[in-house]
């Protein structure tokens, strides 16, 4: 029978003294757990002993953590010196690099050493636990148990039911993950989990914006934290996780989906790999950095420009909040074209040259304008051919009323309508194939990643109906699946149902 991870004898063994292994250990021992950890470098495990309770020292002298709690952890902490020293554990936590076959041949001396009530999970975050379980006897007791990095400051933690893991192994790591501060979301065994999936659009998005020189990483960073809330643009945030982590995991994840192109990146990803520029660490990535990982580049994106404001604007078709912000800009609209004056259109998934295409405007005048997401920070954008004029005087009329403005390069979706459309469709897709519940998932997603929303929240703040469209605009423009949307998204969005709407009726 399982031991109750409440119970205050509960001993959890760690397995490798890296930054997870100390993360877990540091949770762990705050957590008031008794804990021993291994490593199989030589003096290792006194090595992350040291590390951990310099952190926990520091916590101290911030008033974060108490004088007596530290004497506690103290009592509680055990260097192990071989995996032996592991027989009395309730769990064990292996966090040892990312090697299929390293990680089954040490579950597999494990099982011979501990009790048939020890739960064996796995931290690794791209391995299913199906491929390290096949290896074991007792394949009801391996799951996964993913913590984020930094450990101590991520709150989220994936538990990861493999095929055959047993139902009370998985609530038996939930409450200790509750008891390590964590909060426990249950996923389903596949590659990239919750997460590391979730969070392919953010990244590959980018990187094919970047592919079409539709903005640079600067423009696309400001339009994605002004105007869709996110605290990190994509190419800062895998500048910070690292180039030579993140190309892997996204070939990884899109390799076990069978090459869906939903999930492919794009050159401009594999030339930074190649390159060695995988961002803060090496001092180069989409932009430059110090030795402490500051910004040294002034790249911007921020539109400016000398040239007067817009005398009149031609509004040809009927939108409510266009009208409205033209209208704050003190601008007489005129709906028949004069000639002479931009032509302002708000756009929903379409680019410039296939709006005046279709409808016979004059493309040289034209610019289309995203409206679903302004904020402070307006897009702007022109077809090939344009004339720079009329978009400068619809920019200068934008900044003279305090806006900030981003012009990009004639894209289907400008920037933050693709990107958005990409994060909620690659949720609502999770949910489709049952990796989690709808809630699981957009929770995983603000906690692990730091969305504002999580993507099935997205969907439903912009409306299924709109995220649809865009989709179906671009895959029509470009011709590419890539940007077929969920069934679970257009199913939802054709019988006017919330976008968490299960699947079967209870």
């Amino acid at each position: 029978m399982l031991k109750d991870p409440e119970d205050r004898t509960f001993r959890l063994g760690v397995i490798g003294a890296g930054a997870m292994g100390q993360g877990i250990v540091q949770v762990a021992l705050q957590g008031g757990v008794s804990v021993i950890l291994f490593d199989a470098r030589e003096g290792g495990a006194e090595s992350g002993r040291a590390g951990v309770f310099a952190r926990l020292e520091r916590l101290v002298e911030k008033g974060k953590f108490a004088g007596d709690d530290l004497s506690k952890a103290e009592d509680n902490f055990t260097a192990a010196g071989q995996l032996s020293d592991f027989a009395d554990c309730d769990a064990i936590v292996e966090a040892v690099f990312e090697d299929l076959e390293v990680k089954q041949n040490l579950f597999a001396e494990l099982e011979d050493i501990v009790s048939d009530d020890c739960i064996l999970a796995s931290n690794t975050s791209s391995i299913l636990i199906a491929s390290i379980a096949r290896a074991c006897r007792n394949r009801g007791r391996i799951a996964g148990l993913h913590f984020f990095n930094p450990v101590p400051l991520m709150r989220l933690v994936e538990v990861i039911k493999g095929p055959e893991t047993r139902d009370d192994v998985i609530k038996a790591l939930c409450k200790l993950g509750e008891r390590l501060g964590r909060t426990p979301v249950v996923a389903k065994d596949a590659p990239g989990f919750l997460v590391n999936h979730g969070g392919r659009a953010y990244t590959t998005e980018s990187m094919r914006l970047l592919h079409e020189k539709v903005a640079t990483p600067a423009e696309i960073d400001a339009i994605m934290r002004d105007c869709c809330g996110f605290r990190m643009g994509p190419c800062e945030l895998m500048d910070l996780t690292g180039v030579d982590v993140n190309y892997p995991v996204s070939r990884i994840i899109y390799e076990g989906y069978d090459d869906d192109p939903r999930l492919k990146t794009s050159f401009p990803h594999l030339a930074l790999l190649s390159a060695g520029n995988f961002g803060r660490k090496t001092g180069t990535g989409n932009f430059t950095y110090d030795e402490k990982g500051q910004r040294t580049d002034t790249a911007s994106g921020d539109f400016t420009t000398e040239s007067l404001p817009a005398a009149k604007l031609v509004l040809p078709d009927p939108d409510a909040a266009l009208a409205d912000l033209v209208k704050g800009l003190g601008i007489a609209t005129i709906v028949d074209d004069d000639g002479e004056s931009p032509i302002l259109v708000a756009l929903i998934g379409e680019d410039c040259s296939t709006y005046a295409a279709r409808t016979g405007t004059d493309h040289c005048r034209f610019v289309g304008i995203d409206m679903l997401c302004a904020t402070k920070r307006i897009t702007l954008m022109q077809s090939p051919g344009a004339d720079r004029a009329a978009l400068e005087q619809v920019a200068a009329a934008l900044l003279a009323a305090g806006h900030q403005v981003t012009a990009i390069e004639d894209s289907p979706g400008f920037v933050a309508q693709r990107m958005c459309a990409m994060v909620a469709n690659l949720g609502c897709e999770m949910a489709q194939i049952g990796l989690a519940t709808p809630e699981e998932i957009d929770l995983a997603m603000r906690l692990g990643l730091g969305y504002p929303h999580g993507p099935l929240e997205l969907a439903e703040k912009l409306g299924a109906k709109k995220i649809v469209q865009i989709l179906e605009k671009i895959q029509d423009i470009t011709g590419e699946d890539r940007y077929r949307p969920s069934l679970w998204l257009r199913r939802r969005a054709q019988l006017g149902l919330p976008v968490h709407t299960p699947g079967r009726a209870a």
